[in-house]
């Protein structure tokens, strides 16, 4: 039985691999330029196609931009996938797909998938628009959430089997999730962390218990990036994911997250909850490849920051 699902799995890391055509950067030049060193039959209308068809890939990266700068050492994929369709929308962007995997980029205010009680537009209802729009019957699968005014990288599954996959291996499978978040006050250390036990009452507050009370085992590892004006930047790294648990962690700490009316202290000079998941890491399910993906600190977040600002020092 192992055996056949192991070849089962090299069937299928061998297809996935099969889609794309790679092509390693040797030197640094433009995207547009490298394309045509790689294919001088392709007219320059047709290489501006690829890119507009979302089918170019830096470092496991979609990329639509034609002069982004490559260096020696990346590798640019361009997926064999005819079907793709053009993807639009000002709610999520999508920075990779595959036959198995959409990672994507939320912003805040869009719920990642629906409920009972809530029918409104969410990540997932807008990717399965997408994906069924290539005539099959395609659908996405959730595979992990982030909170509605929560924007920043998500994974859905393409099929049923990768999302079991990665949500019954998730431990092993993920290798780095981060978050960035604006909190309320001067953060007294430069990096900490926060365990504490969470349960959750009937009205769906989350309660926070240092020490064992029953509940589920909450760690959050932090690590502060800037202090100014009042507010402090830190970077979160998750060793577990339970509900709301950086938002409860961070008013643990008496410095909760900029915007969070829930468990916050009324702060929020931005108009959003000022919580980011800029950074995931993980193994891919079929193909085994350690797939990265890095979005930006959001401008707002910066802003906060800008006037008497002074960096952490390396020590």
């Amino acid at each position: 039985m192992k055996q056949k699902k192991a070849v089962d799995k090299e069937k299928r890391a061998t297809r996935a691999l099969a889609k794309y055509t790679t092509f390693p950067v040797k030197k640094s030049m433009e995207l547009m330029e490298f394309l045509a060193s790689q294919m001088p039959d392709a007219s320059r209308n047709k290489l501006k196609s690829l890119l507009s068809k979302r089918v170019v890939y830096v470092d496991n990266v979609i990329t639509t931009q034609f002069n982004f700068p490559l260096q020696p050492g990346m590798k640019v994929q361009i997926s064999k996938d005819k079907g793709r369709k053009e993807f639009h929308s000002n709610l999520l962007k999508i920075v990779f797909e595959d036959e198995y995997l959409i990672v994507v980029d939320k912003r805040e205010g869009l719920l990642s998938m629906g409920t009972d009680r809530q029918k409104e537009r969410t990540a997932h209802s807008i990717l399965n628009e997408y994906v069924q729009r290539s005539g099959k019957q395609f659908r996405v699968f959730i595979v992990h959430r982030l909170d509605k005014d929560t924007s920043g990288l998500m994974l859905f599954a393409k099929d049923e089997k990768t999302k079991f996959t990665l949500q019954d291996y998730w431990d092993e499978i993920v290798k780095d999730r981060r978050y960035v978040a604006a909190l309320s006050g001067d953060v007294e250390k430069d990096h900490g962390t926060v365990t504490s036990w969470l349960t959750d009452n009937k009205v769906f507050i989350t309660y926070s218990s240092m020490t064992d009370n029953g509940g589920e085992k909450a760690i959050t590892h932090y690590k502060t990036i800037k202090r100014a004006n009042g507010y402090s930047l830190v970077e979160l790294e998750l060793e577990t994911g339970r509900k709301n648990q950086i938002r409860v962690h961070m008013k643990d700490l008496q410095h909760p997250v900029l915007g969070d009316v829930k468990y916050g202290d009324g702060k929020n000079p931005i108009g959003r909850l000022a919580l980011h998941a800029f950074k995931l890491s993980f193994y891919h399910p079929v193909t085994g490849q350690l797939m990265e993906f890095e979005t930006p600190y959001p401008p707002a977040f910066k802003k906060l920051f800008l006037k008497t600002a002074t960096p952490i020092e390396k020590k």
